[in-house]
């Protein structure tokens, strides 16, 4: 409902798929989040590619591109820069759809797909058809159709997709495009002429914050794919572990490869979220970023969302064997020294061929306090599964509320592992939203969905909790008090229908109201001041300390109800009607009081007060009042509440009842009076910069004393840090200190080593 996470732009509400869940909202003391969609706009736009050497880019035709005039001339590169915008055309599942204007729109899985497509169509090859058997390009004005033989589509666990194709002179080839990690891996020996060079650019490429590909082509002989073909057909009718065959089929295909090059997309960073992650910083809590991107990329994107600064030291884990790993651990933790498993600014950069190896066994709690001693881990080239297993590792092994935050299918196990779980409705689809706890449309609503209705939930779900104890045994331990003057024979000193509509009516209100309604600080303020966040991530408003308090409390508040009105009628009171009261009498007169207290002092820990809360508060002892007036009259009319006619001439016709209605609840509330002007004035001289605009618990301590005045006096009532302007356009563009290199990330390997002191 709330209008400030309302996606306009996609129509998008908020969504709470679960209701148990609200108050570990403010509770999160680590967030995992994913990248591509979740911290960028997942809408892909091609930049630049690196072919034979030679890095192109875009222009505003196609004949205006070096690249195109490089085919065009027969140049000595032509052929490899054919072969490259063929793959770009051709090797992916895009469905071309032709409009009345004669325009193709593209719709695919994927949105690095789309931007590849409109790629090749910049530089002059145009996919304009596909059908069950072939698909049709223009290149460069000239119509060329390729037999599509198979797809060996792109998982999380191969890290590649590859097209084999039949070209018009019956050549069979196959294109493919995936990580650099995995094409290099299955290059053939005389087909790596542009390795070095593609190398440097795929670097550059990532310390500009672009997502980068690599592409590559092999030319598969008759008879080779013929066996080959027989092989993968058994393998995908297989009843037992196809996916496994299915791969295992495609490695014996995808295999001496000739590098072709690499393409570059741009994926724009969502707005707010650099503001978003330096308010969650502000409110203590930890931001992991889990990403399948390259190392550059990855710490690019720190930088550029503001979850790195350029004083933090750096960790780098980039190790190839479990040997390695561990002594890399190892000396980390022992130059943390004393400072390990506390804060410190150093952030920890983990490559995924790494994780797998800290992730084992021996060393997942090694790994896990070096990773607790960071204030920022970011892991790079990480799988699904790789995610599950990191947020799996801090929410077993901590005593932490986790959430994690993503927007596709391979999101959907981090998910599941955390305490709380956030899905993005965004361009991969509702998989990771339907798996969800709470679905937004972008990452910047998540600082709203924290700070200020998760700091509120838990405060409403403690103040209800520990306020439905206080009432109860409020009342209840007086029939204790009561056993001891009555020899503790079992009589009970209240009437049967007062005691069973207590709670269901007479004090059902204040905790709906305190439970819906009450607010710590306004939205705007808990926004201001991310610290407000704090209270509720450790646990300072319940826990046991502060549980026995109010059951002390409630004890305390039930001996003072029940024995001054006891002094208070120890002797004889003739009533109007010339006769003394008996032990019902009394009961009800403990009762009046008891539903004054309680209500009172739910407005004593009421933070925020609406015309509802107002309602519940004061309609309470009010409807309490017309129960006694309609209940004393009741009798013959209705064969119920014979012992109770007359009572309301009893009660209320004694000037001691008025004078112990005023006194009483003012004397059992007088110390929690008192202790909360104590607490408030040591939160003043404790807080550095006091917090404008927000009401204090003073103010409303102040305000319901005059309240309560003014009702029994029959009167009427009514009811500077100048914020640092983060500019930020592109998706891991550098604003700070330029940009980072690989010589940069080796340097801060080497030498900016966190030290014992944490700085």
């Amino acid at each position: 409902m709330d209008i400030d996470m309302y996606h306009e732009e996609s129509d998008t509400p908020a969504m709470a798929r679960t209701s148990n869940l609200n108050e570990e909202l403010g509770m999160v003391k680590y967030i995992f989040s994913d990248k591509t969609g979740t911290l960028t706009r997942n809408v892909m736009e091609f930049k630049k590619c690196s072919v034979a050497r030679s890095m192109y880019q875009l222009e505003e035709t196609p004949a205006q591109s070096q690249l195109v005039q490089h085919i065009m001339n027969n140049h000595h590169s032509a052929p490899i820069l054919r072969e490259f915008l063929t793959l770009m055309a051709i090797c992916h599942t895009v469905i071309p759809e032709k409009s009345e204007a004669d325009n193709i729109q593209y719709h695919a899985a994927s949105p690095d797909e789309r931007a590849l497509v409109y790629g090749a169509k910049r530089f002059g090859y145009v996919f304009h058809t596909r059908t069950p058997s072939y698909v049709e390009i223009e290149a460069l004005g000239v119509q060329e159709r390729f037999e599509i033989l198979n797809v060996l589509e792109f998982t999380s666990t191969r890290k590649r997709m590859s097209v084999i194709a039949r070209n018009s002179k019956g050549e069979i080839k196959l294109y493919c495009k995936g990580a650099d990690t995995v094409i290099y891996e299955r290059l053939a020996p005389n087909g790596q002429a542009y390795r070095e060079a593609t190398l440097q650019h795929l670097e550059e490429f990532a310390t500009s914050g672009l997502r980068t590909l690599c592409c590559a082509v092999a030319s598969i002989p008759d008879d080779v794919y013929e066996d080959w073909k027989h092989t993968y057909h058994k393998a995908s009718t297989s009843l037992q572990y196809r996916e496994q065959k299915v791969e295992d089929a495609a490695n014996l295909i995808e295999t001496n490869l000739m590098l072709l090059g690499a393409t570059a997309i741009e994926d724009k960073l969502q707005d707010g979220v650099p503001e978003t992650i330096a308010s969650l910083i502000e409110a203590k809590i930890n931001v992991w970023v889990l990403t399948g991107d390259k190392q550059e990329t990855a710490i690019n994107i720190g930088y550029s969302c503001k979850l790195l600064s350029h004083g933090m030291d750096l960790i780098i884990l980039n190790e190839d064997s479990l040997d390695n790993t561990r002594n890399c651990i190892q000396r980390h933790i022992a130059e943390f020294g004393d400072q390990l498993r506390k804060e410190n600014n150093v952030a920890l950069i983990v490559d995924g061929k790494t994780l797998k190896y800290a992730l084992s066994c021996d060393l997942r709690t090694d790994f896990l306090d070096l990773c607790i001693s960071c204030k920022v881990v970011i892991c790079c080239r990480v799988s699904p599964i790789q995610k599950a297993d990191v947020v799996d590792l801090v929410t077993t092994n901590t005593k932490s509320v986790t959430l994690a935050i993503g927007d596709g299918a391979n999101d959907v196990a981090m998910i599941q592992k955390a305490h709380v779980g956030v899905g993005i409705s965004g361009v991969e689809g509702l998989q990771a939203a339907c798996a969800s706890d709470y679905s937004i449309a972008q990452f910047s609503y998540l600082r709203k969905l924290l700070l200020v209705h998760g700091a509120w939930n838990y405060s409403r779900m403690c103040k209800l909790i520990l306020y439905s104890f206080y009432k109860n045994i409020c009342l209840y331990v007086i029939e204790l008090w009561f056993a001891i003057y009555s020899g503790w024979s079992g009589q009970i000193l209240f009437e049967r229908w007062t005691i069973g509509l207590y709670n269901v009516f007479f004090t059902a209100l204040p905790p709906f109201a305190m439970g819906l309604f009450d607010k710590v600080t306004s939205a705007e303020q808990m926004l201001k001041e991310p610290r407000l966040y704090e209270p509720s991530q450790s646990a300072q408003l319940f826990n046991v300390k502060v549980f026995w308090y109010w059951i002390f409390n409630a004890l305390v508040h039930s001996v003072l109800l029940y024995w001054l009105s006891m002094f208070t009628y120890q002797g004889d009171v003739i009533w109007g009607n010339g006769r003394d009261g008996g032990y019902l009498v009394l009961g009800n007169i403990v009762y009046t009081y008891v539903v004054v207290t309680v209500c009172l002092k739910a407005g004593l820990v009421t933070n925020s007060w609406t015309w509802l809360t107002h309602c519940s508060i004061w309609g309470s002892m009010v409807l309490w009042f017309v129960f006694i007036f309609i209940y004393s009259n009741i009798w013959p009319a209705l064969p119920v509440g014979a012992v109770f006619t007359g009572m309301d001439d009893m009660i209320f016709s004694s000037p001691v009842f008025w004078l112990g209605l005023f006194l009483i609840p003012i004397t059992a509330l007088l110390p929690d009076v008192v202790v909360k002007v104590i607490k408030n004035r040591k939160q003043d001289i404790a807080t550095p910069h006091p917090i404008k605009e927000s009401r204090s618990s003073l103010t409303e301590t102040a305000r319901l004393l005059r309240n309560v005045r003014r009702v029994f006096t029959g009167r009427s009532h009514t009811t500077e840090n100048k914020e640092l302007e983060l500019k930020h356009g592109f998706a891991f563009s550098q604003e700070e200190g330029g940009t980072v290199t690989q010589t940069d990330v080796i340097r801060a390997y080497d030498t900016n080593l966190p030290k014992p002191d944490g700085n």
